[in-house]
This record gives structure tokens, sequence and C-alpha cells, in this order.
């Protein structure tokens, strides 16, 4: 679901509904700054148009690296714009016992049957080093 805002007032409570682009946006007019203020504040990692593009909604899943760099001049959490972006899956608090469900999707594609043995494979090495 899409919560449709237009002014500041209408955002407050809806941050969790909101896309990225519309979650930037309002981030950006929270601090009050231009488009040219974040790309200048990134480095010109992030260019003005791009971000206008972002906010809009034209560009859906931007690099890790982006999100990376406006995190950092939002100050806000690398993982939340992960989440928006749909790089993650929100991370739920559960017992050790229970799957945490939250997954890593670094592929646009499904993995293929091989790809996911692999991956299984080296979860399980990971985990017996921990024991």
């Amino acid at each position: 679901m899409t919560v449709q805002v237009t002014t500041e007032e209408e955002y407050e409570g809806h941050e969790k509904e909101m896309s990225l682009g519309a979650f930037l946006a309002y981030t950006r007019s929270i601090k009050r700054q231009s488009l040219r203020e974040i790309e200048d504040a990134t480095g010109k990692k992030v260019s003005n148009a791009y971000l206008s593009q972002l906010e809009k909604g034209h560009i859906k899943k931007p690099s890790p690296n982006i999100l990376y760099s406006l995190a950092k001049v939002y100050a806000i959490s690398y993982e939340t714009l992960m989440v928006k972006a749909g790089y993650i899956v929100e991370s739920v608090v559960l017992s050790d016992n229970e799957k945490h469900g939250r997954v890593a999707t670094f592929a646009e594609d499904n993995l293929t049957m091989k790809e996911e043995e692999e991956l299984l494979k080296y979860l399980s090495f990971l985990r017996s080093q921990y024991k």
C-alpha cells in the first residue's frame, strides 16, 4: 500500500507505509534541504536529477551504495532504506528457535536451485563456526 500525502503534516505517522521515493522526499523536506544541497552533501555520489527521479518514484530500486550515501546524509538508518528499496525484508524480533523472516535479496532475479543450495551450505558452515 502506498500512502499519497501532499503536506508535511499528512506525512507524520505514515512513514512505515511510504514508498522509498515518498520517504526520501519527506526526509529531505524535514531537513529543509534542496536537491542540490543533498547532491553536494553526498560528494556528488547522488546527483540532484537522480534524487528527483527517486523521489518521484521513477526509480524504485537504487543501488545499495546510493542508499548508503543518502542514509549518511539524512542521518537515518541504512537498513530502513534497504527495506524500502526491497533489498531486505523488515526484521521481526523472534526467539532463537524461530526463523527470523529477514531475507537478503541481493539479486533482482530469483536464485537458481544450485545457487540456493550453495548459499545454504555456506550458511551451515557459518553457523558451525559459532558453536
